[in-house]
C-alpha cells in the first residue's frame, strides 16, 4: 500500500526561511528544500500523512507572530498529497552544492563528490536544521574558519544536522563534543558524521544540552545556532565549560534581539567582539 505525505509549499521573504524551518521542526517535518522564486523564496517541506492532522492554520499563526516581529510580510502557504516514492526524490531536486565563505562546499550527500580546492562537507539533513542555506548556519561556517586552528576542541550546543561539529573538523579542530535535545537531531549529526568519515573519538555526539559537557575538560571553543531565548537561557551555563580564552559563536539571533543577548553575556563575564549580520539575522563572535 503507498503511503501519501503532505508537501507544504511555503513562500516568503528571504529573510523568514529560518523561521519557517524552525517552525516546521514541531510539525513533524522529515525533509526541506527551497528554491528562489523572483525576490521570493518557496520552502518545501514534506511530512507523513497519517502521523500527525496536519493544521495549517496553527502553522501560519506562528508564522504572523514571526512576520510581525520582524516587520516582514506574512508567507502563504498551500498544500498537497504526494505518492510516498515521489517525496523522497521531490525535496532533493531543489538542494545543489553550495560555496559558504572561504572554505566550504556543501555537497548534498545523493550528488557525485566534484573536484574542488574547498573542504567538502557531504550532508544529509534529514529531519534536523542545519542545511548551510540558512543565514545563522552560514554565519556560524563563516565564523568557525576564523576560529578554529588545528587542536582546537570546540562544544557544538544544539548540532542539529551537524553541520558546524563537521565544518569545525574539516577546519583542524581536533575534537568536537555535540550534544542535541532533540534525539532525531543526535541520529542525523550520527549519520553525518559517518558520511563524512569521522571517527566517533574525534566526534562525540550526546542526546541532551550543557549538562552532558559539565564532566569534560573546558573547551577551547563553544558554537551555539539555536534561538536567541533558549541562548539567554544557556548563557550562565557557559563559564562552567570555558576557559579564560574560550571564545564563542552564537546565532540564531535577530538583530532585534542582539542587545538582550549582550546584556546577558555581560552579566555572566563575556563580551561580544564582533557582530556579523546577514539579513535580519546575526552572529555574536564572543569571549571570557
Amino acid at each position: 500500500m503507498v503511503n501519501s505525505w503532505w508537501e507544504l509549499q511555503i513562500l516568503g521573504v528571504p529573510d523568514l526561511e529560518d523561521s519557517i524551518c524552525w517552525r516546521l521542526e514541531d510539525f513533524g517535518v522529515r525533509g526541506t528544500a527551497r528554491e528562489k522564486k523572483g525576490d521570493l523564496y518557496l520552502v518545501r517541506a514534506y511530512l507523513p500523512k497519517q502521523e500527525q492532522q496536519l493544521d495549517l492554520t496553527a502553522l501560519l499563526l506562528l508564522l504572523r507572530q514571526d512576520a510581525a516581529t520582524m516587520g516582514l510580510p506574512v508567507p502563504t502557504i498551500d498544500s498537497i498529497l504526494i505518492d510516498e516514492e515521489d517525496w523522497a526524490s521531490t525535496w532533493k531536486e531543489h538542494w545543489q552544492p553550495q560555496e559558504i565563505g572561504e572554505y566550504f562546499l556543501i555537497n548534498p550527500a545523493w550528488l557525485p563528490i566534484p573536484e574542488s580546492e574547498r573542504l567538502i562537507l557531504r550532508l544529509d539533513p534529514g529531519v534536523a536544521f542545519g542545511t548551510g542555506h540558512h543565514a545563522t548556519t552560514q554565519l556560524c561556517l563563516e565564523a568557525l574558519e576564523r576560529h578554529v586552528t588545528g587542536g582546537t576542541v570546540v562544544a557544538d550546543i544544539g548540532c542539529g544536522s551537524g553541520i558546524l561539529s563537521i565544518g569545525a573538523l574539516l577546519l583542524g579542530a581536533s575534537k568536537v563534543y555535540a550534544v542535541d535535545t532533540d534525539p532525531l537531531a543526535v541520529q542525523s549529526t550520527r549519520s553525518n558524521q559517518e558520511l563524512n568519515q569521522i571517527s566517533s573519538d574525534r566526534l562525540v555526539v550526546h542526546q541532551g544540552s550543557v549538562e552532558r559537557l559539565l564532566q569534560l575538560k573546558p573547551v577551547d571553543g563553544i558554537v551555539c545556532n539555536i534561538l536567541a531565548e533558549v541562548i539567554i537561557n544557556l548563557i550562565p551555563q557557559l563559564g562552567a565549560i570555558a576557559l579564560p580564552t574560550t571564545w564563542g559563536i552564537l546565532s540564531g539571533i535577530l538583530i532585534n534581539q542582539a542587545q538582550s543577548v549582550t546584556e546577558t553575556l555581560e552579566e555572566n563575564g563575556w563580551t561580544v567582539g564582533s557582530i556579523q549580520q546577514q539579513n535580519d539575522w546575526c552572529c555574536l563572535n564572543i569571549q571570557r
